[in-house]
C-alpha cells in the first residue's frame, strides 16, 4: 500500500458532544493522514435515530475545528465517496446484505438479516500497535455459554448494526487504515469475517491505548472535563489540548513534550504509539497549557483573555489594546490557563478587585506615617520608570532607616491587592502615575 493511498476516517455518533476519547482518536487519525500525505475523512454514524441529532453533529464538528483538525471529505464538504452520513447510505447496506443472503452466507429471521458465523477459520489481526492477535472464527462471536453466535447485520427495523455498517462504509470509502480505541479490538474479528465473506481487501488496523484517570480507572468527569468545549470554557488553548492529547500514548522522542501541529505531523509514527493505557493528568495539561501561553502572540493572548475578564465583571474595552497586551506580557508565566491569567491580572483592568481583596487594616499608625513620607516623595519622582523607582526606593529606605520590603510590600498590596505579582515597580510603571496615585490615596498612603 503506497503512502498516497492512505485514507483514514473518524466516525463519531452524533449522540453527544465531542469527548476526550473521541478527540484523541480523531487526532491520531488526522496525524497519520497528514504524516503520510493521505486523506482524513469525517463520517457520521447516525443510525441510532432516536439519539442522533443535527445539533450534536454540529457540536462535534465545532469541537474538531477548535482543535484544528480539518477533514478532506465529510458531510459538510462532500467528496467522491459520499454520502458521509450512514442514514443516507441505506441502499448500500441493503445491497450487500442481499448479496450475503443470495450466497447463503446470511439468513432472515424475524425480519432481521443474520450472518452465519463460520467455524474453523483462523484469523490474524495484524495490529500496528498490539502486534499480531490470533483468534479462531468460532470465538469471534459467542453466546454466554460459549457456543457460536451468528452476527446480526440488519436489525428488524431495517437499520444496519455497527459491525456490518462500518465494514461496508470502510470498503466503499476506500479506507486503508482503521485507527480506533483498543476497546474495538473485540469487534475486529467479526468485521474481518464480513470482509472475507464479501470478498473485500481488509484495511490495516491500529488500536489506540485506553485513556485512564490518575487513579487508573476509566476516564470520567471526576478526572476533569470530558467534553472538548469544556476545556475551552476552562481557559485551555486548542494548541495545548492538541499537544496534550498527542502525548497520550505517543511522543516525538528526545524528551520533547511541547510542540506545535507541524512538529507533531513531522514526527508522528503509529509504530511509536505504545499499547500501555495512557493516563489523563490535569497537572500535565496545566503544564502544557502554561508552556504554550508563555510563547503566545500578545495580540492573540489578549483576544483570548478578554472574555474571561468580562466574565469577572471587568471592562477591558476601557483600555488601549497595547496597554492590555503589555499587561499580559508583564504577567509572564503566571496563570496555567487563560482563565487564571485573567484572574491574576484583574488589577490592570480595574481597581475594584483590589479594593475587594485589600483594606489596609494590617497597617499600623506608625507604619502609615512612614509610608506617607515615602509615597509623598515617590509620587514626586521626575521620571516614572521602574528602574528609577527601584533605585529611588532603595536610596530612600537607606537614608531613612527602613527596609525596601517595608515600602514595596504595601505598594504591591495597594496596586494589586495581592501578595504576589510581577515586579511591583514594573506594575507601577504600566499602571501610570495617575492611577497609582488614585490607589495609594484610597488606602490613605498619600494625602
Amino acid at each position: 500500500m503506497t503512502e498516497k493511498n492512505v485514507r483514514v476516517r473518524f466516525a463519531p455518533s452524533p449522540t453527544g458532544a465531542l469527548h476526550i476519547g473521541g478527540a484523541h482518536t480523531a487526532l491520531f487519525n488526522w496525524l497519520w493522514a497528514r504524516r503520510r500525505g493521505g486523506a482524513f475523512i469525517l463520517r457520521v454514524e447516525d443510525t441510532d435515530a432516536e439519539r442522533s441529532t443535527a445539533e450534536y453533529e454540529d457540536t462535534i464538528m465545532d469541537g474538531l475545528k477548535w482543535l484544528g483538525l480539518d477533514w478532506d471529505e465529510g458531510p459538510d464538504v462532500g467528496g467522491a465517496f459520499g454520502p458521509y452520513r450512514q442514514s443516507e447510505r441505506m441502499d448500500l447496506y441493503r445491497k450487500y446484505a442481499e448479496q450475503l443472503l443470495d450466497e447463503g452466507k446470511a439468513y432472515r429471521e424475524d425480519g432481521a438479516v443474520i450472518f452465519r458465523t463460520p467455524v474453523g477459520v483462523s484469523l490474524v489481526i495484524e495490529d500496528e500497535i498490539y502486534g499480531d492477535i490470533k483468534i479462531q472464527s468460532e470465538k469471534a462471536s459467542v453466546n454466554q455459554d460459549g457456543s457460536v453466535k451468528d452476527i446480526v447485520i440488519i436489525k428488524r427495523d431495517g437499520m444496519p448494526t455497527y459491525n456490518y455498517a462500518v465494514v461496508v462504509d470502510d470498503h466503499a470509502m476506500d479506507i486503508s487504515w482503521v485507527i480506533r480505541g483498543e476497546d474495538h479490538i473485540s469487534n475486529t474479528p467479526k468485521q474481518m469475517l464480513l470482509y472475507r465473506a464479501l470478498g473485500w481487501e481488509m484495511p490495516r488496523f491500529a488500536h489506540l491505548p485506553m485513556i485512564l484517570g490518575k487513579d487508573k480507572k476509566k476516564l470520567s468527569k471526576r478526572h476533569g472535563a470530558t467534553s472538548v468545549f469544556e476545556y475551552n470554557d476552562m481557559g485551555y488553548l486548542p494548541d495545548s489540548v492538541f499537544n496534550f492529547l498527542a502525548l497520550l500514548g505517543w511522543s516525538p522522542g528526545g524528551g520533547i513534550e511541547i510542540f506545535d501541529r507541524d512538529e507533531a505531523v513531522r514526527s508522528f509514527e503509529l509504530s511509536k504509539v505504545i499499547k500501555k493505557p495512557a493516563v489523563f493528568d490535569m497537572d500535565k495539561l496545566n503544564y502544557v497549557n502554561q508552556e504554550h501561553l508563555k510563547t503566545m502572540d500578545p495580540v492573540l493572548k489578549k483576544r483570548i483573555v478578554e472574555p474571561f475578564w468580562r466574565e469577572l465583571g471587568l471592562k477591558p474595552e476601557r483600555h488601549a489594546d497595547q496597554y492590555l497586551m503589555d499587561a499580559l506580557t508583564l504577567m509572564g508565566a503566571r496563570g496555567r490557563t487563560t482563565k487564571e491569567l485573567a484572574e491574576f491580572s484583574d488589577y490592570f483592568v480595574d481597581f475594584s478587585p483590589v479594593k475587594e481583596r485589600y483594606d489596609a487594616s494590617d497597617i499600623t499608625p506608625e507604619q502609615r506615617g512612614t509610608l506617607k513620607k515615602f509615597f509623598a516623595a515617590f509620587m514626586s519622582m521626575p521620571e516614572w520608570e521602574s528602574g528609577s523607582m527601584e533605585a529611588f526606593a532603595r536610596n530612600w529606605c537607606e537614608a531613612n532607616g527602613a527596609s525596601l520590603k517595608e515600602v514595596a510590600l504595601p505598594l504591591r498590596w495597594a496596586l494589586t491587592g495581592r501578595k504576589v505579582s510581577p515586579g511591583v515597580f514594573e506594575v507601577a510603571q504600566l499602571l501610570g502615575r495617575d492611577e497609582c496615585g488614585t490607589r495609594l490615596k484610597h488606602f490613605d498612603f498619600v494625602d
